[in-house]
């Protein structure tokens, strides 16, 4: 039984497909997003979590499979990620094709469930390890996006541009978050022991970072009278 953990991303235009792969994913214990087209796709992949595999049609209405394919493989976030593609096309050059645009298995319809299933178990075996390594260096939280090392932050995929201080502010309440951080705490760890700054320029800065933050701005939350809090979960 795979970890609940786990998501796959069907993108296919069959509707009868996309509900009975659904169903057999479900049944077996993975959790299960869809998208219809390559745009749709696109979308599910800048959400968070992100997926851990994706099962991709070729033909696709708005652009191709192997696009959606390329485009995953081109993003630093999304590039070790597992991508299964499904086909009516068999022939060797599709194939080949689906491969060197980065693929890392491939079937072709019609095909056995069992066979799929199998195929999933075997390929999350390969690509979780490097997936995770990979996201290690980013933190996720909801519509949160964070490089600690680059010093930048995506809210929806969209970069958020955050002063040195703002950074430090928002990864010390992340750090601790679900717990209480006091106005003189934010001015001892994120300032500095020596700063001779009023309480007041906690709440400024707090009030900038949320809007900057725009609708992840929520996640931080005023804790009348006592100070701040980050949300424990999204």
């Amino acid at each position: 039984m795979p970890a609940m953990t786990k998501t796959v991303l069907l993108v296919d235009d069959e509707k009868d497909l996309l509900s009975t792969l659904a169903f057999n994913l479900r049944k077996t214990g993975y959790t299960v997003r869809q998208a219809a087209s390559g745009s749709q796709a696109m979308s599910e992949l800048v959400r968070v979590p992100l997926p851990d595999l994706v099962i991709l049609d070729l033909q696709l209405p708005d652009f191709s499979g192997l696009e959606v394919c390329r485009r995953i493989r081109a993003d630093q976030r999304t590039k070790a990620m597992g991508i299964l593609m499904l086909t009516a096309k068999g022939d060797e050059i599709d194939r080949v094709v689906g491969f060197e645009m980065g693929a890392d298995d491939y079937m072709v319809k019609p095909f056995s469930v069992r066979e799929l299933m199998l195929r999933i178990q075997a390929l999350l075996r390969r690509t979780t390890p490097q997936l995770e390594e990979q996201q290690k260096q980013e933190i996720h939280f909801g519509l949160l996006r964070i490089d600690p090392d680059g010093c930048r932050v995506w809210v929806e995929n969209n970069e958020v541009q955050l002063t040195a201080l703002e950074f430090k502010l928002l990864t010390t309440l992340l750090e601790r978050r679900g717990r209480l951080q006091t106005r003189d705490v934010l001015l001892n760890d994120v300032w500095g022991i020596h700063s001779y700054v009023q309480s007041r320029t906690v709440d400024v800065h707090i009030k900038r970072l949320r809007e900057k933050l725009n609708s992840a701005g929520d996640y931080i939350e005023t804790m009348r009278g006592m100070g701040y809090r980050f949300k424990d979960t999204p």
